[in-house]
């Protein structure tokens, strides 16, 4: 029976794999936000709609570039919770700073006009529409000669 931890949900856990299998967990020291940007991608007659998880991130804090024809999502958090008890001792103290960013491509027909974005609730909803590419035809440079 695992027991929930002092500061997370298994700290027992955590303390004895981090000394037992220590290269299994590096990546969460690396990463401090591992779930960040989940995202699930539903295809329908007009387009895709892409929902990506943002738990925990402001509006403002997100941002959605068209470049080169990929879909660029970043975000930054920067959160700080301080809990004191009323003698003004540390109970605890815990900041999270990080960034993540994630790229699709969304081909260079697509415009930044064309793609709908809305976030709610930690949600991030956007819509790219279907464009159907145009091939574009080799240009014929040859010289015409008259004779």
């Amino acid at each position: 029976m695992m027991m929930p931890g002092l500061f997370g949900d298994n700290l027992f856990d955590d303390f004895i794999d981090d000394f037992v299998r220590p290269a299994k967990h590096a990546a969460k020291y690396l990463n401090p936000i591992p779930s960040a940007m989940k995202t699930d991608i539903k295809e329908n007659d007009n387009g895709y709609t892409l929902l990506i998880d943002l738990p925990g991130y402001q509006k403002e804090n997100i941002k959605a570039e068209l470049k080169d024809g990929y879909l660029i999502i970043s975000a930054e958090n920067n959160v700080s919770e301080d809990e004191n008890d009323p003698e003004g001792k540390y109970i605890r103290r815990e900041r999270i700073y990080g960034s993540c960013s994630r790229n699709f491509y969304v081909g260079k027909d697509i415009t930044k006009e064309d793609i709908k974005a809305k976030f709610d609730n930690g949600l991030l909803k956007l819509f790219v529409p279907k464009k159907e590419h145009k091939e574009q035809l080799p240009e014929e440079k040859f010289i015409s000669i008259e004779g």
